[in-house]
């Protein structure tokens, strides 16, 4: 036997103290009699009162409220197998990790503040696939299309400037990279999320989001940073903040391309969102977008089904009260 509700369960110590009470008012008669008579001289004392009746109505009463608590905490034995169908996208998201991403134009910087926003997006997924890409020079699939969030977030969680150890930024690879990461289902159903600065150094990511339209993929972008751009820091290995120079000594700033982001996103019949400090663009995304495309019939899973027993205790309860109201503590002529 298991119960729906157990935390309710408690609700018995508030019953067994009112037990506790109701005999302490017992044993309270019985000691206000002894003061004026023996025992067998009660019932010429006070003809009214029968303690074995008193406490038949305690105990029915003490029996009611316990058989209500169990009830409400809806006791559970015996089970069927029932098959749950969902419904849902298969949703790729591709987050840039290159140093470029530890840019602080966006507090705490790029990358973190991308973190934040797609743990708010696991919130909203209701039966939908993630996966997740990690990419600067090259792309690897962190974590495949799966439903298991938890999983999701632990690897995306892990994500650094150092998960990928190529440097630069190639986001060619990263499109590539999602498109083999997707089986064979209907295309109508998948979707790709890159969330990045846009600063291409490698790779024409133009070409390989034509592909994904011949695929019927769309590509939502959200460009992360500003067009002024910001001086990339970073922490030394002595832990003192450096700024990343480039080989000629000069000192680097990472700008937001939102030109070559809308150009991949619009070829594909998706569609591109400049992230700021408030609104990161993902719910804007997942709620005007995503959320009113076709889903798609998940494999179905099977859960047990346990049949609920409440209406035995809450009958009991019943009985009890019916029989309480009819007994009565007065001694019948």
């Amino acid at each position: 036997m298991r119960f729906a509700q157990p935390f309710l369960l408690h609700l018995l110590w508030g019953v067994l103290i009112l037990g506790v009470f109701l005999y302490g008012r017992i044993a309270y008669h019985k000691k206000i009699l002894h003061r004026f008579s023996q025992e067998h001289l009660w019932n010429a004392i006070v003809p009214f009162f029968r303690r074995a009746r008193l406490a038949g109505k305690y105990i029915m009463l003490t029996g009611v409220l316990a058989f209500s608590v169990l009830g409400l905490a809806r006791p559970q034995w015996g089970f069927k197998w029932e098959e749950i169908k969902r419904q849902g996208l298969d949703i790729l998201v591709a987050v840039d990790t290159s140093k470029s991403m530890l840019t602080q134009d966006v507090k705490p910087n790029r990358l973190e503040r991308t973190k934040l926003a797609v743990q708010d997006l696991i919130k909203k997924l209701k039966g939908d696939r993630i996966g997740l890409i990690a990419f600067a020079g090259d792309a690897f699939m962190i974590c495949p299309l799966t439903v298991d969030y938890g999983g999701f977030l632990l690897s995306l969680n892990d994500l650094n400037v150092e998960t990928v150890p190529r440097g630069g930024t190639n986001l060619s690879r990263a499109i590539a990279e999602a498109l083999r990461g997707y089986d064979h289902v209907l295309n109508k159903y998948k979707v790709i999320v890159m969330i990045t600065d846009g600063d291409n150094l490698e790779g024409d990511p133009l070409v390989q989001a034509r592909k994904a339209k011949e695929m019927g993929i769309k590509i939502y972008c959200i460009g992360i940073g500003t067009q002024d751009g910001e001086l990339i820091q970073f922490a030394s290995e002595s832990g003192e903040a450096e700024f990343l120079k480039d080989r000629e000594g000069n000192f680097v700033k990472s700008r937001l391309n939102e030109k070559l982001l809308q150009e991949i996103a619009l070829s594909t019949g998706g569609v591109y969102v400049r992230a700021s400090g408030a609104a990161f663009g993902l719910d804007l995304i997942y709620g005007q977008e995503l959320a009113r495309l076709e889903r798609r019939e998940i494999e179905g899973r099977k859960e047990k089904r346990y049949y609920d027993r409440f209406q035995i205790p809450l009958a009991m309860a019943f009985l009890l009260l019916f029989a309480e109201t009819w007994l009565t503590t007065r001694k019948t002529r």
